[in-house]
């Protein structure tokens, strides 16, 4: 009799669907909860939720906005090849879930995980909500080449700087090898669900995000043809070229990793494919995963610490003398400071969502240092204008630069904008890109114009203070006044 009815039950629950959470994960390759729901035998009913009241201050900025509507719509595409629909709602997750289980019978809900402070929260309080009612609940790691709690020094403690974080990372077995996309998948009836066009994800007066669609193909597929292209023709460059933003030498993946269009253990595999096919040499593929060990990194932090993202890691920074000035974070953030590396990173984020790495830590540096004016405020502009805002990496990269993080830069370490400009855009070509105003001055004098000779302008058509700003500060006097802060505060430690 026991027998008879555990086959009867599993017969009527092989036609109920198992719901598969799609979050950050928005691809159908080497995506364990998808392959995990398809082995469950059941049919599989994928759901995207728009959750905006979880996050709180940390819901999805608007350049990150944009790219999740075309990676939805990319997914939505990519299902539908595969006959089956993806569901759409908005509004707080619990209450969805909770609402979709009851309307489809759903006997089990999967889900890839995420590590932001608000999500495991809201994870928890769904996991335990599910198991209360009998539902089963499953998550699994889809974002990381290790979980954030794996990786710990001799003493059992998380890490604070990375070089010894990506040692250990890198004396770990190796991440498994990525799972195949599925050629064929069950799906279940669909229930209602919203119009990805009613969500209002993209701007439309004005489209400041109109320069964004040649810039990028949001989607698994934009995805790997990236990372194809960078490893057949960019990577044996990206060691020696990696600082230079004049130059096409980096991925440019961060968007599709951060939204989960492709994971990091595919790239660790491509990339070590690579190595040993001989396309691409040992040093450079080696620096460029460990790009992807500080992505680790960041996330690691943030687990181990929840308030990274508001607070400084470094408690005497709490009491930093930083200074309010409304009129300087404006002109930074228009890319109006007078300063061309400066102005053109701020400028190219604006038209693209997107800056060169080594031109963030130039702008940032500035900021925090050169104007004293708090990095949260620079963290939040980020967030709301980078298409790969992620919160582990924005948090982790602001605090590192204004010295308040782990690893963090020495508080010494001030970066020069205009000899940074010169070292890593000699020709001017980045600045003549993205700050046209410019595009007739010499390199000689291009990252510092307010120093050329009145012919030099004049033949530059440039006059300072009207088609060009003058410098909104004296580098050398912002220098030395961050000096002494930091310098109290090291005191204080």
């Amino acid at each position: 009799m026991i027998e008879d009815f555990t086959a009867s039950k599993m017969a009527r629950d092989s036609d109920k669907p198992v719901l598969l959470w799609f979050r950050q994960d928005l691809r159908l390759a080497d995506n364990p909860a998808l392959c995990a729901a398809m082995a469950s035998g059941q049919p599989v009913l994928p759901v995207y939720i728009l959750d905006d009241e979880t996050p709180g201050a940390w819901r999805t900025g608007g350049a990150a906005r944009w790219w999740l509507h075309h990676s939805l719509a990319a997914l939505s595409r990519d299902l539908d090849a595969l006959s089956t629909p993806l569901v759409l709602r908005r509004g707080d997750s619990r209450q969805i879930i909770a609402d979709l289980v009851s309307e489809t019978g759903a006997t089990a809900v999967y889900w890839n995980r995420c590590y932001e402070p608000f999500a495991r929260k809201r994870d928890e309080t769904i996991k335990a909500a599910l198991k209360r009612d009998g539902i089963a609940a499953r998550s699994f790691n889809s974002a990381l080449l290790h979980e954030p709690w794996t990786v710990e020094n001799k003493a059992g403690e998380p890490f604070r700087v990375y070089s010894a974080f990506w040692r250990a990372c890198l004396a770990k077995d190796g991440p498994e090898t990525p799972l195949p996309a599925p050629e064929a998948l069950e799906s279940a009836p669909a229930p209602q669900g919203d119009r990805l066009a009613d969500w209002a994800l993209l701007p439309t007066v004005p489209n400041w995000a109109r320069s964004f669609e040649t810039a990028w193909t949001p989607g698994e597929a934009g995805a790997r043809d990236r990372l194809t292209g960078f490893l057949d023709a960019a990577v044996n460059r990206y060691k020696a070229e990696r600082d230079r933003p004049d130059i096409e030498a980096t991925s440019r993946l961060s968007p599709h990793l951060h939204f989960g269009e492709i994971g990091p253990r595919q790239i660790w595999h491509a990339t070590q494919a690579a190595m040993a096919a001989g396309g691409a040499s040992e040093a450079s593929a080696l620096k460029f995963l460990s790009e992807v060990g500080w992505r680790e990194f960041a996330h690691h932090l943030l687990y181990h610490n929840d308030t990274l993202p508001d607070h400084p890691l470094r408690p005497e920074f709490a009491d930093f003398p930083w200074h309010e000035n409304g009129d300087a974070l404006a002109a930074w953030q228009r890319g109006r400071t007078g300063f061309p590396i400066v102005d053109a990173g701020m400028r190219e984020l604006w038209a693209t969502g997107w800056m060169h790495n080594r031109v963030r830590m130039i702008v940032a540096s500035f900021l925090v240092k050169d104007l004293l004016i708090p990095w949260q405020e620079g963290e939040a502009w980020f967030w709301d204008t980078l298409v790969d805002a992620d919160l582990a990496n924005n948090a982790a990269s602001w605090q590192w630069v204004a010295g308040c993080g782990a690893d963090a830069a020495p508080y010494f370490r001030i970066f020069n904008p205009v000899l940074q400009g010169e070292k890593f855009d000699p020709d001017g070509a980045y600045v003549r890109r993205w700050v046209p105003e410019l595009a007739k001055m010499p390199a000689s004098h291009i990252h510092k114009p307010w120093l050329a000779p009145d012919d030099v302008m004049r033949q530059a058509g440039v006059t300072l203070g009207e088609t060009y700003p003058t410098p909104i500060v004296d580098h050398g006097t912002a220098r030395d006044r961050a000096l002494d802060a930091f310098s109290r505060i090291k005191k204080a430690a």
